[in-house]
């Protein structure tokens, strides 16, 4: 199943900062791959059947013109799947945020002009429940080395959101969309500590909307992931008609930026699907051994570590997943559990099919990255070499906003844009 190269005008013009493999950056171009069920079946979404399972979402009007992260797994994985939508690998920076605005800040021409959004997951291990949640007092640098002695300083990597406040300043773009962990939410004062400086961006241009935490499930995603979305306007783009109603202490519904669910996980509403679940997404895979998909031909190895561990669980094909997340691999959790360790999805073990973790590509479909995105890839010119290993897939993948809550933020900016901009 190849990408498919846009084929309409493309006229928004994206920066994406901490872009990683591009899950943000996959859901703003669209034209990519989900499951049916995952959406709902209307000319707004959808641009083509594929067959019974899958649909091709629509493409969107956004396009990137700048991408960045310093990790040289998220860098190889992008630009091996975006030079297939017609990107340069060359507009993707493997630079830290910092040093990049210093080089522009001393003169150098990093940033390109005419952008109108900024989209950024600043780094979210610092505030995550799963991390260390070091927040503003993180012991790492902005190029993720471990710092020794006095910690007070912007570079850290707990306070990267401060330097994607300094790109807006450069570029000056229409919206900026920011996004973390929910775990953010719950360190005294740092998500209204994040938003005021955000909006003190342009000589306090822009209005910064209260954030809003959304839970990647409603919007057809099969996984239990909360990130908390903080979205910036610039005032002086807005008609007089939007700036009102942006400022009002109840945001009109035609004005909000942020999308409705479309699927009923914390909702009743009968109007929306029911929540996507493994067994829907899992079906149309082979087992690893079986597969020509090197995405889902490895798995962690990693023993298994006792009932008590993080990740030592086995998924429930009849629920929504795991939070997919981006630490050793050990902590993946298993696919299917032999009956010694308490598995209990007795069809498959009556099949004889062995104990294993979930593979790269099972992780990347919990994420809704289409089944086209290549995640392990190997290295033709070497054997038993990879140019993304099975353990660098994981990662990636773990840091991942997933493609399709992204599209949904995508589409509602979309829908708005000439109701918002003059």
């Amino acid at each position: 199943m190849k990408p498919k190269k846009a084929n309409i005008n493309k006229d928004i013009n994206i920066l994406s900062l901490f872009s990683g493999c591009g899950g943000m950056d996959l859901g703003f171009e669209g034209g990519f791959s989900v499951f049916r069920k995952s959406v709902p079946e209307n000319e707004h979404f959808i641009d083509s059947f594929i067959n019974e399972d899958l649909v091709r979402l629509k493409q969107t009007r956004f396009k990137m013109v700048f991408a960045n992260d310093i990790l040289i797994e998220a860098y190889n994985t992008w630009s091996h799947h975006f030079q297939k939508l017609g990107y340069s690998p060359d507009i993707y920076h493997r630079n830290s945020i910092v040093d990049l605005v210093k080089r522009h800040r001393n003169g150098e021409i990093i940033f390109p002009e005419n952008i109108d959004i900024v989209t950024g997951g600043f780094p979210c291990q610092d505030f995550s429940v799963a991390g260390k949640r070091q927040g503003f007092k993180s012991r790492k640098d902005h190029n993720g080395k471990i710092i020794n002695g006095d910690i007070a300083s912007e570079e850290t990597r707990g306070k990267l959101y401060f330097w994607m406040k300094e790109v807006i300043d450069i570029t000056k773009p229409k919206i900026f969309i920011a996004e973390n962990v929910k775990g953010l939410t719950n360190f005294s004062d740092v998500k209204d500590i994040i938003q005021k400086d955000f909006s003190t961006a342009d000589g306090s241009g822009y209005i910064v909307l209260p954030p809003k935490v959304l839970h990647a499930a409603d919007y057809g995603v099969p996984q239990s992931r909360e990130r908390v979305i903080f979205i910036g306007i610039k005032k002086s783009a807005l008609k007089p008609k939007a700036l009102e109603a942006l400022c009002s202490l109840t945001i009109p519904d035609q004005y909000n930026p942020y999308p409705k669910p479309t699927h009923a996980f914390n909702s009743s509403d009968k109007n929306l699907k029911p929540p996507v679940v493994l067994k829907d997404i899992f079906s149309i895979l082979e087992e690893p051994q079986s597969s020509k998909d090197e995405s889902q031909k490895y798995f962690s190895k990693a023993k298994y570590m006792g009932a008590h561990c993080q990740g030592q669980k086995e998924i429930s094909l009849e629920k929504i997943g795991p939070t997919i997340r981006s630490e050793h691999h050990g902590n993946i959790e298993y696919r299917r559990l032999s009956k010694e360790h308490g598995g209990i999805i007795e069809n498959e073990l009556l099949k004889g099919l062995e104990e294993r973790r979930l593979t790269p590509r099972e992780c990347a479909m919990i994420q809704t990255f289409p089944l086209e995105y290549e995640f392990v890839i190997p290295d033709t010119t070497r054997k038993k070499s990879f140019i993304v290993s099975p353990s660098a897939a994981y990662k990636v993948i773990g840091n991942a906003v997933p493609p399709l809550l992204a599209y949904h933020i995508a589409k509602r900016i979309e829908d708005i844009w000439s109701l918002y901009f003059i």
